[in-house]
């Protein structure tokens, strides 16, 4: 009989408070900051310091889901976020639900864009194309290329008229949207340009690139009369194609290369974030103030220019311009000193640099500016860690930092309680107690380095071995660090429990491995009673000790040297018993079986080796991971084995038939520790990318060779895919200057719905073959009743085709259609004369006879046959749209009525309720002026 094995699935990850890929954007109200966590997307709530949401994408049969890399929030509740494989998801953040998923780049999305209303989206990504989205329509309008490397940045312009794009080419583009076509290109930097942003009136285009300064450009902008008015000033005729001209420059402190250059809402503000720790916030001034600022500055080098003069007029002997105490020997032009040309440091003045502990990594404004200050920014910095500055006239303060919901650090060790209720976990500097089933942090305590961690049977005391060398003392219930204790000469690398013992055993890169026993009991001095341990014994080793292992009977100890040997002794008497070689490099972890019979070693020489503890033989030396393996662990009372390493996997085996069960895929990052639950029911890594994930055992069986199948199965769809990109990369080497495409792009998905077309044209074509000739028979003499096709599911043909394109997405109806044959087309083509007569289907019916017309048009022309059928198109066409049109547009009349009454009704309470209150301050006023006169008579009675 076939062995059956449960499966182990994902079901939780905690621990990342924002990662290092992507940046962090507030949401429309300013109450909420989006924050990347990996695969997910956090939504904080910024006054209570708690993660409100987490916006988790569905997780796909085909590897793992991939990291989010942008983040962009609509003026709506719409959030969008880019991810590594060049997908787009649009979430709605009040339901926490995926609203859809636009598939068009070929590369990780690097830059998210919303225009003012929400309406439009703009995505750049690594494969140096720009796509626009319609939101509302989830589709892609068109594909625009031309840059020669990676998109960094995108940013609408004009009302939505014009977007601008940077790339690391070191070029600027202006694109016109409605024309679809390159205006401008835009050159002068010398390095990279890595971000860019416009202010709220769209007067001035800021860039930041590797160099060291910002570049500024004044944007021209189209005037109702056709005349440009560029930058709010008075411009000269200029081409009529500049939309961008250069401003000026300014200096900036840093030399590390810009990150993010970012305006707030108001436009009061510039926030300049460089690749380091450093943030320079510099204030704009407005016309009046930098014009004041212009007169000053030329009225001082004037003054300047005066004294110089009159220094060398003095050193010569010519004593007349210093008896005159005019300014006669300097001249200037009347335009120079009542109207001096505005520069850029005239309207851009350095405020305040805010300085974090870390690098940072991103920057956002919030969108309402708080009170008693200019604005409120938020900086996501690389070590796990969220702080809020509100930036004032005088200074900036740091407001808040969200910090304890994560490690700053790898988290290098993770250990579970003896019931498996709490979770420990240690880093460079902390240890961590989870709730592993809600994955909310209990308690934070300050520690050195931890390399390895262990939680008493007791469940109240936990210790972690540190790499100065010390054991710490943890008490759990408290979140204390009782004692920290000297233990060895060297990093404590391994813990391991003894069994039924109160004590453990430690091993020590100074070639010691020390037993230890612990008990609780009061010290002098102390009102409780406290845990406190004792070195019983030391046990000399020949060189360092990366792993120890107690057998489950504590018969024997098995300790892992820098050798890439592997000594087992009594544990009684220390006496020597076996060593284990074969290992071409260190042994970094291993385990024994809870019956005793076999031990399991990982190497940094990316193997895992079974051995018999009886003999010592190697039952089987597997090939398991593509780089060190990092931890090993059996699940309690079984043959089973978890094996974790830098790879980012997690694998299953079955270490009887030397078999691998199952490939755990999700972490981001090398994976450093494990921990079996002791019933077997989950485990838990903790890896580099500061994420500790739990994996549940399911109900779901599997077997080996299905397990294998499905293996083959991904491996040869993942070479399609790659030959695919390989075979367009050939194609298309280097993009034609400034072209658009299509914004879709060619997924397995989109290739099976135009099978199941294909499949259901050919399926109805049949059935109404069928069905005329029923027909005929049935009017020539008395036949049987006709019996449909039962696949059709007592549909008609023309809605069994239909209904294939109800699981087709927008996004992908153009590559859908793209794919079919000009006799598939033809045929699709006269099914959509039924199917407009469904009010609900006009505007999928629109589409598909618009993409079919665009695709086939020449072939249509000249196809006799597809005549009358794009005769009938264009009558029922038209009317039907024209109609849809009218509605649509009378009731989007009547909402805007709907809105002028309500506003006008507003008006009218505001001001009834104006006019109640000036009343009522008329009547206090009266009646404070009376008790003010009665007053004065009561006093001269009292005089008199």
């Amino acid at each position: 009989m076939v062995k059956a094995y449960l499966r182990y699935e994902p079901a939780a990850s905690f621990g990342v408070i924002a990662s290092v890929d992507s940046n962090i954007s507030y949401d429309s109200s300013g109450k909420h900051l989006l924050s990347p966590a990996l695969e997910k997307i956090g939504v904080w709530h910024v006054r209570q310091g708690l993660c409100t949401k987490t916006l988790t994408p569905s997780s796909s049969s085909r590897g793992p889901s991939p990291s989010v890399t942008s983040i962009a929030s609509s003026p709506s509740s719409l959030i969008a976020g880019g991810y590594g494989d060049g997908s787009i998801r649009i979430w709605d953040s009040d339901k926490g639900t995926c609203e859809t998923t636009l598939n068009g780049h070929k590369g990780a999305v690097t830059t998210l864009r919303y225009n003012k209303a929400g309406s439009l989206l703009a995505s750049g990504s690594r494969d140096n194309d720009v796509i626009l989205w319609d939101v509302v329509g989830e589709t892609g309008l068109f594909r625009l290329r031309g840059h020669r490397d990676q998109v960094t940045d995108v940013v609408f312009m004009s009302s939505g008229k014009k977007l601008v794009s940077s790339s690391k080419d070191k070029f600027l583009r202006v694109w016109d949207i409605d024309t679809q076509h390159c205006m401008q290109i835009v050159g002068g930097h010398h390095s990279e340009i890595w971000s860019l942003d416009v202010d709220l009136d769209e007067r001035y285009l800021v860039t930041g690139s590797a160099d060291n300064e910002l570049r500024f450009y004044a944007i021209k902008h189209e005037s109702v009369d056709g005349e440009s008015v560029n930058g709010g000033e008075e411009s000269s005729v200029q081409n009529k194609w500049e939309v961008l001209r250069h401003f000026g420059e300014i200096q900036r402190q840093s030399k590390d290369r810009v990150a993010t250059v970012q305006f707030n809402k108001s436009g009061s503000l510039l926030a300049c974030q460089v690749a380091g720790k450093t943030v320079e916030i510099y204030r704009i001034l407005d016309d009046a103030e930098a014009k004041r600022k212009a007169k000053r500055r030329v009225h001082r080098k004037k003054e300047k220019k005066h004294s110089k003069e009159a220094l060398e007029g003095i050193e010569n002997g010519d004593r007349n311009n210093e008896n005159k105490g005019d300014d006669s020997s300097v001249t200037h032009g009347p335009m120079e000193t009542s109207n001096p040309t505005v520069t850029v440091a005239d309207v851009f003045k350095l405020l305040h640099t805010i300085r974090a502990g870390k690098k940072i990594c991103s920057i956002s404004f919030c969108p309402v500016t708080p009170k008693n200050s200019l604005a409120s920014l938020a900086l996501s910095l690389n070590n796990n860690l969220l702080e809020f500055y509100s930036i004032e006239q005088g200074e900036t303060k740091k407001t808040l930092a969200i910090d304890l919901q994560g490690h700053r650090s790898d988290v290098r060790s993770v250990t579970l309680s003896s019931d498996n209720t709490f979770l420990m976990s240690t880093s460079h500097n902390a240890i961590k107690i989870w709730n592993p089933s809600t994955g909310s942090c209990l308690r934070t305590i300050d520690s050195g380095y931890g390399l390895c961690s262990l939680i008493l049977p007791t469940n109240k005391y936990g210790l972690v071995g540190t790499k100065d060398g010390t054991i710490e003392i943890i008490d759990i219930g408290s979140g204390t660090c009782v004692e920290v204790m000297e233990a060895h000469g060297g990093s404590v690398r391994s813990i391991a429990a003894l069994p039924h013992k109160n004590g453990f055993v430690t091993g020590s890169a100074d070639h010691d491995v020390k037993f230890w026993e612990y008990q609780i009991k009061q010290k002098p001095g102390q009102a409780a009673k406290q845990l406190t341990v004792s070195n019983v014994s030391t046990m000399k080793m020949n060189d360092d000790a990366l792993v120890v292992a107690i057998s489950p009977d504590a018969k024997y100890i098995a300790v892992a040297l820098l050798d890439s040997t592997v000594k087992v002794h009594f544990a009684d008497t220390f006496k020597f018993f076996l060593s284990l070689y074969g290992h071409k490099l260190p042994v970094l972890c291993m385990d024994i079986s809870s019956d005793g019979d076999l031990i399991v070693t990982g190497s940094a020489d990316k193997n895992i080796k079974i051995w018999g503890l009886d003999f010592g033989d190697c039952h089987k030396s597997i090939f398991a991971h593509a780089d060190s393996v990092m931890a090993v662990q059996f699940v309690p009372k079984t043959h089973y084995v978890f094996s974790v390493g830098k790879d980012r996997l997690v694998k299953y085996w079955d270490a009887d038939k030397f078999e691998l069960l199952l490939t755990l895929e999700g972490h981001h990052a090398d994976i450093w520790c494990l921990a079996v639950s002791n019933r077997g029911d989950f485990i838990v890594t903790g890896s580099h990318d500061r994420s500790i994930r739990l994996w549940d055992r399911t109900e779901e069986q599997f077997f080996i060779e299905e397990e294998k199948e499905k293996r083959l199965e991904e491996m040869f769809e993942a070479d399609i895919d790659n030959a695919f990109e390989n075979k367009y990369v050939s194609k298309e080497e280097i993009p034609e200057e400034g072209a658009v495409a299509l914004a879709g792009k060619q997924t397995q998905e989109t290739l099976s719905a135009t099978d199941l077309i294909i499949e259901r044209l050919d399926i109805a074509e049949a059935e109404e073959k069928r069905i005329a000739e029923h027909q005929e028979e049935k009017n020539n003499r008395n036949v049987a009743v006709f019996q449909a096709n039962p696949l059709m599911n007592g549909l008609s043909p023309s809605d069994y085709v239909l209904s294939a394109f109800s699981d087709v997405h927008s996004n992908d109806l153009e590559q859908t259609l793209l794919a079919l044959p000009f006799s598939d087309a033809l045929k699709l083509l006269s099914y959509l004369k039924d199917w407009t007569s469904y009010s609900d289907k006009v505007e999928l019916v629109c589409r598909i006879g618009t993409l079919l017309l665009q695709t086939h048009y020449n072939q249509l022309l000249t196809t006799p046959a597809a005549r009358p059928i794009l005769t009938v198109f264009s009558d029922i066409f038209h009317e039907r749209v024209k109609g849809w049109k009218d509605i649509f547009g009378f009731n989007l009349a009547a909402m805007d009525h709907i809105q002028q009454m309500m506003a006008s009704r507003s008006d009218a309470l505001f001001h009834d309720a104006r006019s109640k209150l000036l009343e009522i301050r008329a009547r206090q006023s009266k009646r404070l002026e009376e008790r003010s006169d009665t007053g004065e008579v009561k006093r001269k009675k009292k005089k008199t």
